[in-house]
């Protein structure tokens, strides 16, 4: 049986790799755009740069609750998980 603590463990990491995977497709994605023309540059850019912001906004998150320590992940969980859902549907909406 697994304890909390290995729970918070996992997830973090989970998370960790998820945020890792999501800037190595925003650099991919930014990269494309400086190859497009300049109407389509002005257009992305602009969606890029909030993906960014919204990345840093997870990343902030994330490391706060992993400063507060394992006897205070439910305080964060939820606005973790809101952040991911929020996250990973502007992700989609991005790359699709």
């Amino acid at each position: 049986m697994e304890t909390i603590e290995s729970n918070v463990d996992k997830t973090v990491s989970k998370l960790e790799t998820q945020l890792a995977s999501w800037r190595t497709r925003l650099t991919e994605l930014m990269a494309k755009v400086e190859a497009a023309g300049q109407e389509t540059k002005i257009d992305a850019r602009a969606r890029l740069d909030d993906m960014k912001a919204r990345l840093r906004a997870a990343q902030l998150k994330l490391d706060e609750a992993k400063a507060a320590g394992r006897d205070k992940w439910g305080k964060f969980k939820s606005g973790i998980e809101s952040s991911w859902k929020e996250l990973e549907g502007a992700f989609q909406k991005l790359t699709h």
